[in-house]
């Protein structure tokens, strides 16, 4: 009993060290901010497009000895891609690391996008989103290495994304089932919830 009381107290102990190393890094330019488990580094490259041009974007990374947490920013604006090839492709490049084991919708805020799960060919587990938002592809991904167990924080690091803008990138009546019924009967979505200031 005693033994059991002291691995409870020592990992109480060790939990908030833990969770203490996580910052919140924002980049306002690009319009969101995400927690990653220590400073990111920051680096320009290119992405390849599904036209198969070459376009400029921005990596933000922190490797760990049990996992890679990455952020990429690709600027879209000047190709003319639909939603739907931006993607697709990056679902195609992805697909290519191992096998999709979820592809579902996901949304942050009145962004939206999708959420992948990937078993690696080499045993990683990735945690991906993907949004096409302002002519520019977000992609974020939590990866937990074969040799680590960082399957919960790669998961943590994928959902602690946000948009800072307020901004939405669906159209007009495909914003939610709420949204889509108010439209059908020519109501206006409220400005606010809750009471009014007098």
């Amino acid at each position: 009993m005693r033994v059991i009381v002291c691995m409870l107290a020592t990992l109480a102990l060790s939990a908030p060290a833990a969770a203490d190393s996580w910052k919140e890094f924002a980049d306002p330019g690009y319009a969101f901010a995400v927690s990653f488990p220590g400073e990111p580094k920051v680096e320009t490259t290119t992405y390849r497009a599904a036209d198969g041009r070459s376009v400029a974007a921005r990596v933000y990374s922190v490797t760990q000895e049990s996992g890679a947490f990455t952020m990429t920013v690709a600027d879209l604006s000047e190709t003319g891609l639909e939603e739907s090839a931006v993607i697709d492709n990056a679902i195609r490049t992805l697909s290519e690391q191992g096998e999709i084991k979820l592809n579902i919708p996901a949304r942050v805020s009145r962004v939206f996008g999708r959420q992948l799960s990937i078993l690696g060919a080499d045993g990683s587990r990735s945690s991906v989103a993907l949004f096409y938002y302002e002519g520019r592809l977000y992609q974020i991904e939590g990866k937990s290495l074969a040799a680590g167990n960082a399957t919960a924080d790669a998961i943590r690091f994928q959902q602690s994304l946000i948009f800072t803008d307020n901004g939405s990138n669906a159209p007009a009546g495909e914003r939610g089932p709420r949204d889509r019924r108010r439209d059908q009967r020519g109501e206006q979505r409220p400005e606010r919830c809750g009471p009014q200031p007098g």
